[in-house]
């Protein structure tokens, strides 16, 4: 596999902290080590077998929620065997432990917790919702990523990469459909997330994001222009256009029956290309290509119904 140059290799992480500022959780053991602790796995693990003395597969790197059938499995243990299933099962290098339902904690928990320096933490959340918020903030935080230059949009509901060799007009064509009413993802440089394997997710990096540049013109801020509803933070990424300068020794697809596909991250995204010469309104055609795919999606290809028509009055004439 060609690997491009701005694919990003890199193993990413969020820190504890992180995740205790988001879900407001309580502290109920926090080490001095807080600080260090990382986490780099998208996965949260109850520890249903660990905690009833079988531990063997059992993955410490990950988040552990303990939830209502784990807590009341330690409660009906005597205090010696809680706290020996307890030291048997904590592991230093647990990133953190969470429990839900603000249930009380054990004694013998924050006890094994301190020897290992793994942080207590607890939520008011019910343990299925809770995972299921943890699970889909760290699938999109610590997803394989990569960059590319580029703008992505939203088009009547449908997030348009706009791709294209530098200085063909992307920046200008997405400034006419934020002006026509849909709603800017990020320009120049947009950061690609696998979050899973059917789904790529489209955004900007912080630090530019709502802000566009035009040659001659310099920075603008587009919500502060164009106002909240003209940008959006991320979307998933539906179609593929490239964008590029006529070229009349190549053939252009004219009627839309062969399907074509860019890949990235291993996932292959509806593209198509669009040829730019002067009276070609590019701002229009991409809507339209926007509208086509909805269509497509919701069972009706207007090539293949014009290819049907064309068979049926073929056939009726012979």
């Amino acid at each position: 596999m060609n690997i491009p140059e701005n694919y990003d290799a890199t193993a990413h992480s969020i820190s504890v902290n992180t995740i205790i500022e988001r879900y407001c959780l309580d502290k109920m053991y926090v080490p001095e080590n807080i600080d260090k602790k990382i986490i780099d796995s998208a996965e949260v693990y109850r520890p249903g077998l660990q905690l009833a003395g079988y531990l063997e597969g059992f993955c410490p790197e990950r988040v552990q929620l303990l939830g209502r059938t784990e807590m009341n499995f330690l409660g009906t243990l005597s205090r010696e065997e809680r706290q020996k299933r307890l030291d048997a099962y904590m592991h230093e290098s647990i990133p953190c432990i969470i429990i839900s339902n603000s249930q009380p904690v054990y004694d013998e928990i924050i006890k094994s917790a301190r020897l290992k320096r793994v942080p207590v933490l607890r939520t008011y959340e019910g343990t299925a919702v809770f995972l299921a918020m943890l699970i889909s903030y760290l699938n999109l935080e610590l997803a394989e990523r990569m960059t590319i230059h580029g703008e992505l949009l939203e088009l009547y509901g449908v997030s348009v990469l706009i791709t294209g060799h530098s200085g063909v007009g992307k920046s200008e064509t997405a400034l006419e459909l934020v002006k026509r009413g849909h709603r800017l993802i990020a320009d120049d440089v947009v950061e690609i997330r696998k979050v899973s394997q059917t789904t790529l997710l489209g955004t900007s990096p912080e630090i530019i994001r709502h802000f566009m540049e035009l040659r001659g013109v310099g920075i603008i801020d587009v919500k502060g222009l164009y106002g909240a509803g003209s940008v959006k933070d991320i979307d998933s990424i539906d179609l593929v256009i490239n964008i590029e300068r006529w070229d009349e020794n190549k053939k252009y697809d004219r009627i839309g029956m062969e399907e074509n596909y860019t890949e990235y991250l291993g996932i292959r995204i509806p593209s198509l290309t669009l040829p730019i010469m002067p009276g070609r309104n590019m701002p229009i055609l991409m809507e339209v290509a926007a509208m086509d795919l909805r269509q497509k999606k919701m069972g009706y290809n207007a090539a293949k119904e014009m290819y049907e028509r064309v068979n049926r009055k073929f056939e009726n004439n012979t």
